[in-house]
């Protein structure tokens, strides 16, 4: 009985160092095309769809959306070059970068003056601790794209 050409689930998600739930995620919401099944049932993938998940690698780690993506897949499926689009969307995402470095610069200046003050604010006679207590900055903390300034701690 001869063997059906096509990568199994998991060998898919070894090449690609991704998990399987990530892959049959994608086919769940269109991102890839539902697969060949084999006699006994198991999802079967082609080149094609290696190349379609490393696309979406790539699109996905230069900062674009699932969603992004799908408009990128749908345009280039109907027959377009989608990478006018994929200019737009860079250029949203500057924008959204140069946002985030002002207000990181603002946060940064905020922090060391925050430090510089430190010795005559942290002796004062506050509830919890005058550095964060009698400090009078702006806002800077609240625009600033915490997930970029807050180190993952263990929770105790």
């Amino acid at each position: 009985m001869p063997t059906q050409p096509g990568l199994l689930i998991g060998e898919l998600a070894g090449e690609l160092g991704i998990n399987p739930k990530t892959i049959r995620y994608y086919e769940e919401i269109g991102l890839l095309p539902k697969p060949e099944r084999s006699a006994s049932g198991y999802r079967l993938y082609s080149a094609a769809d290696l190349e379609r998940l490393r696309f979406i690698a790539k699109a996905k780690a230069i900062g674009l959306t699932l969603d992004e993506v799908h408009e990128i897949l749908d345009a280039a499926a109907g027959g377009e070059r989608p990478c006018q689009q994929v200019l737009g969307m860079l250029d949203q995402k500057i924008e959204v970068v140069d946002r985030q470095l002002h207000a990181l610069s603002k946060l940064r200046q905020e922090l060391l003056s925050l430090r510089s003050g430190a010795a005559e604010t942290m002796t004062a006679d506050t509830c919890v601790c005058g550095i964060i207590e009698q400090h009078q900055g702006s806002d800077s903390l609240a625009e600033a794209p915490l997930g970029l300034i807050s180190p993952k701690t263990p929770k105790h």
